[in-house]
């Protein structure tokens, strides 16, 4: 079955009479107790009042993870002190974390590591993926990538004096059959962070490997909301962050996706003492661990990662087609409720409508989008905005109800009605938007 006919619970037949708030309240309870995935909301601690559409920028708390950090600080570390590195499998974490990570991402055991930010694994393997194919003169990132992409990959270009060239997916395989025999590597996300948009990967993966260039995908808003089969697609390296849809705490490791089949010629430029063949014999030249081990870079936050660790544990018997379907339920009705009750407000749904080309969040534009986003968050709606008018609302399957969108979206319009968000308190920027 097509992505295209499946999975649309929440999306309104083109025949059907127009909708209006109380059919929606209705179909919300409907979709909602017909919810293969209800029970898995009892994994996550979520604040009582509160509306959380943000955790495509942060996760919420799964449940499991305060006893075990609980237990790493007290036990672990405050008793076992520094036996823990070997007792409690400290050492080994990154390997056994990417691995957890990886049955996520259709990965394999032994392709993925974690540690580290996604910065420093991000420009690790552009560096590694351009050493692989040498004599190319072409980078590409795209135009729309978030935007420390884009930044590595002008250091990346400078650093090995490629040309770096901006091109969107969709544009991507004319340009290839263009100029493929230039590219060295493409760097590019399977989901647009500003508007929901999602790429095929497997398509164009194909499409870069026709060209003899290499892939690195950015799965940060990706991982974790859909399956992605990255050994089926033959992607070659993806990175990522650990806490977004994967909901591993503030400034969680992210994780690196090596393809076995380049694991032995991967040569990094951070090669730390925990990717040494040998970290304790303290040799003066490095040399490379086997497999993906070798990626490991320097001490790995263990804190983190143990957080990390617990919180995929909310993922335990899921299966991620089931996840991808009520994705795509929550946000066609999410889009619907916006239709019926905000379009004659001054937004437009940006998020595309058809479910193959939409990912786990839904973007309206309205000119007002950060006083919107304050004046929502005091209703005790939370999302967030991008700039300049991007109203972001992540959508988590794992924990979130047809209900809760419905709640948002009314909530949205009265916002408006009431011009809460034309506070001067609610149009001074914080820090964070």
């Amino acid at each position: 079955m097509s992505e295209r006919s499946r999975g649309r619970r929440g999306d309104r037949p083109a025949d059907r009479e127009p909708v209006t708030p109380d059919h929606l309240a209705a179909r919300a309870g409907e979709l909602d107790a017909a919810d293969p995935l209800a029970a898995v909301r009892q994994r996550f601690l979520l604040p009582a009042g509160t509306v959380y559409l943000d955790g495509n920028s942060l996760g919420p708390l799964p449940a499991a993870v305060p006893p075990a950090v609980e237990d790493a600080v007290r036990r672990q570390w405050g008793q076992d002190l520094i036996g823990s590195w070997n007792t409690a499998g400290w050492w080994d974490a990154p390997l056994r974390v990417g691995d957890a990570i990886g049955r996520l991402l259709g990965a394999a055991p032994g392709q993925t590591v974690a540690g580290d930010s996604t910065s420093v694994q991000l420009f690790n393997a552009l560096c590694a993926a351009v050493r692989l194919r040498p004599g190319r003169r072409l980078l590409v990132t795209d135009p729309g990538n978030f935007p420390t992409d884009q930044y590595l990959a002008d250091s990346v270009g400078r650093l090995f004096g490629l040309t770096v060239v901006r091109v969107a997916p969709p544009a991507l395989p004319e340009f290839l059959a263009e100029r493929g025999e230039e590219v060295a590597v493409v760097g590019c996300a399977p989901v647009d962070y500003r508007t929901g948009e999602r790429y095929d990967l497997p398509a164009l993966t194909a499409a870069v490997h026709r060209a003899g260039a290499l892939v690195v995908w950015d799965l940060c808003h990706a991982a974790g909301v859909m399956p992605l089969e990255l050994d089926a697609a033959g992607v070659d390296l993806a990175v990522g962050c650990g806490y977004k849809f994967l909901s591993g705490g503030p400034g969680a490791p992210a994780y690196l996706y090596v393809a076995r089949r380049h694991q032995a010629a991967f040569d990094h430029p951070l090669t730390g003492w925990n990717g040494h063949a040998e970290p304790f014999g303290l040799e003066g030249a490095y040399r490379p661990a086997e497999g993906v081990g070798r990626a490991r870079i320097g001490t790995p936050p263990i804190l983190a990662l143990l957080a990390l660790e617990a919180a995929l544990t909310a993922f335990d018997g899921v299966d991620l087609a089931l996840v991808r379907d009520k994705s795509l339920s929550l946000t066609g009705f999410f889009q619907d409720c916006s239709d019926a009750l905000l379009a004659d407000r001054g937004f437009t749904v940006v998020t595309p409508r058809e479910p193959e080309r939409r990912a786990g969040q839904v973007v309206l534009r309205h000119p007002e989008a950060y006083a919107l986003v304050r004046a929502l968050a005091e209703r005790g709606v939370v999302g967030d905005m991008r700039a300049p008018d991007l109203l972001r609302f992540g959508v988590n399957p794992l924990f979130l109800t047809h209900r809760e969108l419905w709640q948002a979206v009314r909530c949205l319009r009265e916002v408006v009605d009431a011009g809460e968000h034309l506070r001067a308190d609610h149009r001074v920027r914080a820090a964070v938007t």
